[in-house]
């Protein structure tokens, strides 16, 4: 059976924003499908229901794939899975309450642009208690940030919308025991246009075959 994959756009996307790399996926043989939502007229809540009612509609095996609030999407269902995805692949994903939402949050113009979702953002309990992926996980980080002087990380590697460390999945944190289902890969790419990059495709289709090769779940 051939494998299928879901994608979840970023916060202020749209489908559209996955259609590139949907398409090499598809080249490869690998049925993708993107799902769309909006932070501006949606809650939280109605998102993830939908998201689980693609997922109990797709045929395993599957895996998931999300750009930057699409990845705090597909991790808030995890653990709600009867069957859960064979690999996940999130794209620039906030694992923190990250420093340009929490400046951000109280301001009106975002309130009103982001909805409940941008405040889920900047919330540390809410973010904090997402549950951290079983199941082989790979993480890009875009470095391709402004640093310096006048940048909000300073001389943090960043990818001009999150800074490196706060797309780490908290398991990966540590230093003497490091979960082996967790892989990192720095890409010189833009938050918004990470997606794009051949190299993130490329590697999205050899972790599959290798997956499908050695017979993961």
């Amino acid at each position: 059976m051939a494998l299928s994959a879901i994608l979840l756009h970023g916060m202020g996307r749209t489908p559209l924003s996955m259609a590139r790399l949907a398409r090499r996926l598809r080249a490869a043989d690998i049925d993708a499908r993107c799902l769309g939502y909006s932070v501006t007229f949606e809650r939280f809540a109605t998102c993830r229901a939908r998201l689980l009612t693609r997922i109990g509609a797709t045929a395993p095996p599957y895996v998931l794939i999300g750009h930057s609030l699409g990845s705090v999407l597909i991790r808030s269902v995890l653990s709600e899975l009867a069957v859960p995805p064979q690999l996940c692949f999130f794209l620039t994903p906030p694992t923190t309450a990250c420093r340009l939402a929490r400046r951000f949050a109280p301001h009106r113009p975002y309130r009103w642009l982001t909805g409940e979702m941008g405040q889920l953002l900047a919330d540390p309990a809410f973010m904090a208690a997402l549950p951290t992926p079983a199941m082989p996980t790979t993480v890009y980080v875009g470095t391709r940030g402004w640093r310096g002087r006048f940048s909000p990380f300073a001389d943090e590697a960043n990818d001009g919308i999150l800074g490196v460390t706060e797309t780490v999945l908290p398991p990966m944190l540590s230093k003497s025991s490091r979960p082996p289902n967790l892989r990192r890969v720095e890409i010189h790419a833009a938050h918004t246009f990470i997606m794009n990059h051949k190299s993130v495709a490329r590697d999205i289709i050899a972790t599959i075959r290798e997956a499908e090769r050695t017979g993961l779940p």
